[in-house]
């Protein structure tokens, strides 16, 4: 997303598991806007670390899921990454 790399969820994860969890996400991404709204701070804060807590649970932050020793690049550039000439290839640069 604009030039940014993101991690994608765990594509370990039983099926089942992973819908579960991007529903718990979006109930959690609509509740922050519905705390935004309302101004409650507090609410607010409780709906972020609802997101957080199921980012980690797909795998998106936290620990890396992948075993084969190759660093995590989430949210960096990809032109100042090892993944720079790939992304030049795909035309969103």
């Amino acid at each position: 997303m604009r030039g940014r790399l993101w991690r994608r969820s765990n594509p370990a994860l039983d099926p089942v598991v992973r819908d579960r969890l991007v529903k718990d996400l979006m109930d959690a991404r609509r509740a922050v806007g519905a705390a935004k709204r309302k101004g409650d701070q507090s609410a607010e804060a409780a709906a972020h670390a609802a997101v957080d807590l199921a980012k980690h649970e797909l795998g998106e932050r936290g620990p890396v899921w992948w075993g084969d020793g190759k660093s995590d690049f989430n949210r960096h550039m990809a032109r100042n990454s090892p993944y720079a000439e790939w992304f030049a290839k795909t035309g969103d640069s």
